[in-house]
Formats: structure tokens, sequence, C-alpha cells
């Protein structure tokens, strides 16, 4: 057997993986041959945001054939930590780094290891563990019918469900975000027995509050339900049928900026309000940064129309997070927890403020922020950010995964997967990568199934993007794809997000040809029902919720791990093979005995995964 001289992932030599717990008393051991001569051994310890490093003796232990432990048992406040190691020895002083892999490797420089520390009483729901989330971009999923009042007149309704949204942005009326298709909330409450077909545990809705376009993100009244969406009542009725299904809801807050034409800022005179755009004395002026009042003042990624708020003013601050505010109101509604639209964007205090908030009105509303990078160790407005160490966030949209996932099967080495999967799963608290939101598509990026098909090509203008439609092989071989990359979202530690029609077949470029309707009656039938088996698989199978993920095998383009409960009762083996070949791989002992879900079955326990298919076993 190779021994290492420290492996993080390996607890021979650390005995938590992972994170831990802030208080936690975590043992740390390291391996040295004898041969090495070594006459000391230090750990070195730096907390973020310190300029030195700490050293601590390590203590002689037990031999393992010709290697030494040297060991320390250490614990840690909250916060994030570099560590590495190094020893005197008859052949001079050496490191013990990090090599890309998080294996320890002799060295003559210093590559450390992150530690994060996540505060001890640190928290999340267990409602979602295990369950699947659904994306609905509103006006696009499912039209009730049902007559809408006070509907501002300058909106152009689409009346043909089928329509290409409109991509040009011009001055007419039916211009790019001011067409809508009419769903609404009621619509969505007519399909949750559809949901529940596919094992939905919640629905996450983009933003449903009254703003003048049809993506919303741009907030014109944050205490209103969108007209063209329905009512209060309609958001009530919703949250109390979904929860018959064992459903919840969880709503889009974004705080970084509202819209031009809003109550709030009023710079198109549509409310009769005294927006900070009308005036100095309006009761909103604080929110924002005007730089040359009226009409020069800080604005999301400078467009105009999406003034930036100033979230750590005061009364910004308790509008939103206070005993009467946003947050609250809407849990108290029913809803049962929150997105973060640019949660990198908010300030920590805002996010202290937001996390008081939700957890008031509901210990076990879920708290999600969108995040694109590794959300342990980004930097933002300046500084080391605290999203997942207790007092911030539950977790986050799960970008790197996402990433990764599409990389490999449009070419990357399963490796590379498999160490993105490791990196993140050592980075975060346990709590968080449970909560993991594992998307492989959204409203803000292109549909999978074009991603899939146009592996080189998803430039050129909205214009020539309207054009765009696979052809039939193009279509069918990227709905293979699509199938490995769903096996993968739902079976990788955290939850899968479903975007809506994704499972019906639906394709198109980014905004706004990821926004298309739903094609109720023309869905990929096939697609669907393999959507349902990946929503079954999880829903029966304890190992999704909190379990350990193992490496298996990882080759070229052929990946195979174990997902194993903590109690170690239940356990799936998942494998994928993109390659155009039938791959190989050897099984575990312990899957002797196994169900097939999904593929082949081993033979001598040996598992033949066809060329660009999976295979799925359950441990008896």
């Amino acid at each position: 057997m190779q021994y290492y001289p420290f492996d993080s992932r390996n607890r021979l030599y650390k005995s938590v993986y992972g994170a831990v717990a802030s208080e936690f008393s975590l043992g740390l051991k390291v391996l040295l041959h004898k041969d090495a001569k070594v006459h000391n051994v230090f750990l070195f310890v730096n907390k973020d945001g310190t300029d030195d490093y700490v050293r601590y003796n390590l203590e002689p232990e037990d031999w393992l054939e010709d290697y030494r432990f040297y060991g320390i048992n250490i614990s840690f406040d909250e916060g994030l930590y570099w560590y590495y190691f190094s020893y005197d020895s008859d052949y001079g002083q050496f490191y013990i780094s990090r090599d890309k892999h998080s294996l320890g490797i002799v060295s003559k420089e210093i590559h450390p290891w992150q530690l994060t520390v996540y505060d001890k009483d640190f928290k999340t729901p267990d409602w979602l563990k295990g369950g699947t989330i659904y994306q609905i971009f509103p006006d696009r999923f499912y039209k009730s019918g049902t007559d809408k009042s006070n509907i501002p007149s300058d909106r152009y309704i689409q009346n043909d469900w089928d329509a290409m949204p409109q991509h040009e942005q011009n001055d007419t009326s039916n211009s790019l975000g001011n067409d809508y298709f009419c769903g609404d909330l009621k619509g969505i409450t007519e399909k949750l027995g559809y949901l529940a077909g596919l094992s939905v545990t919640a629905i996450y809705l983009n933003p449903i509050f009254e703003a003048h376009s049809n993506h919303r993100y741009n907030t014109a009244d944050y205490f209103k339900i969108d007209p063209l969406l329905g009512t209060e009542n309609d958001l009530e009725e919703l949250c109390n049928e979904a929860k018959k299904y064992g459903i919840s809801v969880i709503l889009d807050g974004v705080f970084s900026h509202t819209g031009d034409d809003s109550i709030y800022f009023n710079k198109k005179n549509r409310y009769e309000s005294n927006g900070a755009f009308n005036s100095q004395s309006s009761p909103y002026y604080s929110w924002y940064n005007f730089t040359d009042f009226p009409h020069s003042y800080s604005s999301w990624w400078g467009i105009s129309s999406l003034p930036e708020t100033k979230e750590n003013d005061p009364c910004f601050t308790d509008f939103i997070t206070g005993e009467k505010g946003v947050i609250g109101y809407w849990i108290k509604k029913g809803v049962r927890g929150w997105r973060l639209d640019v949660a990198d964007e908010l300030p920590d205090a805002f996010l202290d403020n937001i996390r008081k908030a939700v957890k008031t009105a509901d210990k076990e509303a879920f708290l999600l922020g969108e995040v694109w990078e590794d959300a342990t160790n980004k930097i933002s407005q300046g500084v080391r950010r605290r999203y997942l160490r207790g007092k911030q966030l539950d977790s986050v949209m799960n970008y790197p995964f996402s990433e990764a996932i599409i990389e490999f099967l449009m070419g990357e080495s399963s490796r590379k997967l498999i160490d993105l999967v490791l990196d993140i799963t050592e980075n975060y608290p346990p709590q968080s990568i449970s909560l993991l939101m594992n998307h492989i598509g959204t409203h803000d990026t292109a549909r999978i199934l074009t991603r899939l098909a146009n592996t080189n090509n998803l430039s050129g203008d909205r214009n020539w993007q309207s054009k765009q439609k696979l052809t039939s092989e193009e279509y069918n071989r990227a709905v293979k794809f699509l199938r490995l990359a769903a096996t993968l979202q739902y079976t990788l530690p955290g939850v899968p997000s479903l975007y809506y029609g994704d499972e019906a077949g639906v394709e198109g470029f980014g905004d706004p040809f990821c926004r298309k309707t739903y094609p109720w009656g023309n869905e990929n039938s096939e697609l669907l029902e393999f959507y349902k088996m990946l929503g079954r698989l999880r829903k029966e199978n304890s190992c999704f919720a909190a379990g350990k993920f193992i490496p298996v095998y990882a080759n070229m383009g052929h990946i195979a791990y174990i997902r194993e409960s903590l109690d170690g009762k239940n356990a799936i083996l998942v494998a994928v093979n993109r390659w155009c070949d039938d791959a190989f791989v050897e099984i575990p002992d312990e899957f002797k005995n196994h169900q097939v879900i999904f593929g082949n079955a081993p033979e001598n326990n040996i598992l033949r995964i066809d060329s660009e298919n999976i295979c799925i076993l359950k441990l008896l």
C-alpha cells in the first residue's frame, strides 16, 4: 500500500472529513518513513485575514509498518483557516504541502490546505434534504385563464402560448421584456399534481412582485403580487395546496436594486408616491446613492433602469428585515424560504439581518444565495465572505457542480469532475452540502439541451439565436447526453434543481429563448419518464439526504461513485459513460448483492456501462 505524508480526505490523517464546527477537537496526523530521520514535526496554521502562521508541535505516535504517525488535537474558533506541515530531519527542513488532489507531498514550497470552521450552532432545514427543487419562471409555466384586474395598459399580452418570446429591444409595445404570456400562480396550483409526479419538494419561483418587465427583477412594490400573476390570496392558496403534496414555495428576493419604475424610485411617475427620483424629501431617498440629483445615481451594473439600493441604510434594512419587513411578511403568508439574487453583492451586515429575519419568522425556512464560485473562500466587496459559517446563508446555488458536469460531458476528464466535487464537499459545512442547489440550467443560462448540442457556439446575436433550431440528429444526441447530466445532477451531493421544461425537452439559447413557455401536450415523454425515475430514486433512498460521497472510478470519460447513508444502511452506485465505447468498471465487493435500478447487471463484479449511457445499482 502506498502511504502519503498527509491526506486531508482520509480519516487516517484527519479525524473529520471536510469542514468542522467551532470548538470541536480536530485530530491531525502526519505519516513519515523511518528513513526520513525525523527530529521534529510542526503544524502551521493561519487564520484568514491575519498576517502570520502559528506553529504547533506534533507528538510522535504509533507506527504503521515502517512509518510513524505524528499527531495533534486542536480546536478553532469560527473562521477560515489555512494550514500546512513541516519537519526537521538529518537531511534538513521540509514542508508537507497540498498537491492538486489534496494529497500531502514533501516539498520545498508551501501550498496550504483550507479548513472551514463554522459556528457550532449552525443548523439548516431538514425538510429539503434529499428532495428536489423545481424552478419556475412564472410568466411561462401554465396559464389558468383566470381574469385579472388592474393590468397596466403598457404591457403587451401574447395570446399565442407557443410563440417565440420577443427578442428585439425596440420602441414598440411588443419588445424584449414587455411580452407577457400570462402564466400565473393559479396555473401553478393547477399543476401541483404534475410536480408531485416529479417528486418535487420545493418550488422556486422567479420574482412574483409587481414589476414592469416579464422577468420582474426590477421590483416596483415588494408588498404586492404582480397583477398578471394573481393576488396575495392566490399565493396563499398555492402555498396551502402545495403543502398537501409535501411541496414548499421559495421566493426570489431581489434586494440589491429596485426598478426605476417603482413606488420607491418613481422615475416614470407611474405611482402617486413621492419616490426618491421625485424629491430629496422622499422617505426612500436614503435608499439610493445620487451623485447629481436626480439624474445621476448608482445603478446595478450600470443599467439605469435598476437603481442600486444602499442595503445597510437603516431605513432600507428595516423595510426588508424589520419586524414588519418584507422577509417576514411573506413567510407568514406561507412561503418556506428565500433565494437571494446576487447574494455576493449584498454586504455582510445585510445578510446577517436577513438570516435573523428569516429564522425569526420560521426557524425551518430555507435561505439560499446566488454565489457563482466556491462560497467558502470567495472575496467580494474587498473582503473574504462568510456566507456559510452559520450566521448568513443556509446554502448556495451550486455553479461549480453545474459547470463541471457540463464540461465533463463536453470532453473534460472525469478526474477533474471528481476533484471538483471533493473540493466543494471538503470546503463546505455538511449541513450546507446537503442543501446545495444543483442546477444545470436556469433563467440566466441557455437551455441545457442547447448547451449540450452547441458545444462550441453559444454566441451570435439574438436575431441569429431566434432562428436556430436543433436538427433531429442534434436534438436526439443532446437528449442522450441530458440523461447523463441529469443523472449526475440528481445523485451528486446536494439537491437537484430542475428548470421548468428541461424535463420536457425544451431547447433555446440565453435570455429570452431560455424562457419559452412549457410545451403542455408536446413533451418528450421518454425524457419526462426518465426524470420521474430520478425523482423517485431520490425520494426512496436516504443516502441522498445527507449521505457520503465515495469515488469508485474515474478515467477519461467514465465515472463511478457511491452515495451511502450516514448509518451505512442505504447505498446507491452510479456509473456514467460519456464515451463512444462501452466502459467496464469493477464494483466493490459489497455490491455483490444489488438491485439494478437502471442499465446493465454486473457479471463477476464487472459492470459494463454502455456507450453514452448510465448504470445505477442499489445495495441490498
